[in-house]
């Protein structure tokens, strides 16, 4: 057997990305592995997402050269995936000649094809392009363990070009799987014991894939179907856009009761002068009205959101609209950035571009009012009884963890051979990142 190792960055799209790189593999003779060092094959599956993403991949790429260098006696084959090798192309090759393979996030199928080439001798496999056909239709069956917890990719791309955004660069158009496609899917992780399915794209709520009855069928018609899968205990989806959330969708919400009531809904700011500068297409009242809606459907949801501090021209009363729109909200959870630029988008070149300082000031001043925020959140949930899934061995002996409804990490002393199973749990304290809990005497379904 061959060895492989990935090493995955960024978001859950990319995780997804890379079970199923290692499942085209796996025909080949490629077995995983956890260290680069003990492989034939390593793949970095990259995010051009966050500040100094290429620099990281260059910095690991320079580390597997070295390794690659030192044992002559067994080829390593070093592959570059995913958006930085979308975006950067040949420009990895040129810069680290160690790299043999660079593929984008819409040609990983291709890579047998590639393996092969560069098998025969014929140099570097560069695959960049977006391909005509449904890379989804070349991929085999999942092999191995699904897990508790299993992504599920049902739509790829962008289509709304946010000008800090490389998305639509590095992903291609939206593109939406068929209904067929992903309940079949769905039904193979569910009888590999996945109880729960998170539905992942880049605007994953402006899925319009073909329906059995040949129809477009959109997000919540999806949601309803797969709700139907009798051994799927919960459904999840992420991420959305606030603009592609119908009143169908969230009139899902209330009417699933497998669709979990936490919803990651990014607003990225509270300002309309900064909203329109990128090029977000709601306003600051869109989004008020939204979350008002979506809790009259489920009265007990919690969301979660994406911020971005010191865009290009953000003022200290732009970024007060941020604090105050938090304030009026109330998150879970949520994820805080400082702007940083990303070479090829219209922000990058963007006049009035915030200093470092003022940026970091303004998101530390963010992060500790969502700290606040979710630190509270998981303080009432102290007294209450949840249904919690249970993943994992916890680090304590005698101890597993689990996923309540809102995603939030449950500590409970239990046996082992409750994993995978959802049971009640009465919620005893919050810690600073997760909750703590006791079964409770009723098994949850």
């Amino acid at each position: 057997m061959k060895k492989l190792f990935i090493k995955t960055y960024g978001c859950q799209m990319n995780v997804y990305d890379s079970a199923r790189m290692a499942d085209l593999l796996a025909p080949l003779g490629y077995a995983p592995v956890d260290e680069a060092a003990d492989a034939d094959m390593v793949i970095l599956n990259t995010c051009h997402i966050r500040e100094k993403a290429a620099q990281k991949v260059y910095s690991e790429l320079g580390r597997l050269r070295e390794l690659k260098e030192a044992r002559a006696d067994k080829p390593l084959v070093i592959a570059v995936a995913g958006c930085v090798a979308q975006a950067e192309g040949a420009e990895i090759v040129r810069r680290q000649s160690a790299v043999d393979i660079v593929v984008g996030p819409q040609s990983y199928h291709r890579l047998p094809e590639m393996i092969a080439r560069i098998a025969r001798g014929q140099g570097h496999a560069l695959e960049t392009d977006f391909p005509a056909e449904d890379k989804f239709d070349s991929l085999p069956d999942e092999s191995g363990v699904a897990g508790v917890s299993a992504f599920l990719t049902v739509q790829e791309g962008c289509d709304k070009f946010c000008t800090f955004c490389v998305v639509p660069y590095t992903r291609g158009a939206e593109y939406s799987r068929p209904v067929a496609q992903i309940e079949a899917e769905a039904r193979r992780l569910v009888d590999k014991g996945a109880r729960e399915i998170t539905l992942l794209g880049q605007n994953v709520n402006a899925y319009n894939g073909e329906g059995p009855d040949g129809a477009k069928w959109n997000l919540a018609k999806l949601l309803h179907r797969l709700a139907k899968i009798e051994d799927l205990a919960r459904l999840r989806y992420t991420t959305s856009h606030p603009r592609d959330m119908g009143e169908d969708l969230i009139a899902a919400h209330g009417a699933i009761a497998k669709l979990m009531p936490y919803l990651h809904l990014p607003v990225q700011s509270g300002s309309d002068k900064v909203l329109e500068a990128m090029n977000r297409r709601h306003t600051r009242d869109d989004y008020l009205k939204l979350v008002e809606r979506i809790r009259a459907a489920r009265t007990d949801i919690a969301l979660s959101s994406d911020f971005i501090t010191g865009f290009p021209g953000e003022s200290d009363a732009d970024f007060e609209d941020t604090l105050a729109l938090v304030r009026e909200v109330g998150f879970a959870q949520a994820y805080s950035f400082q702007y940083s630029p990303r070479p090829g988008t219209p922000a990058a070149q963007a006049a009035k571009q915030i200093p470092a300082g003022v940026k970091h000031e303004r998101l530390l001043a963010l992060q500790a009012l969502l700290a606040k925020q979710q630190s509270e959140f998981n303080a009432a949930c102290a007294g209450r009884t949840m249904g919690v899934l249970f993943e994992k061995k916890g680090r304590k002996p005698g101890q597993i963890v689990g996923r309540s409804p809102y995603l939030q990490p449950v500590h409970v002393e239990a046996a082992e051979n409750r994993i995978g199973e959802i049971h009640d749990v009465r919620i005893e304290a919050s810690l600073s990142n997760s909750l703590k809990g006791a079964l409770a005497r009723r098994a949850a379904h």
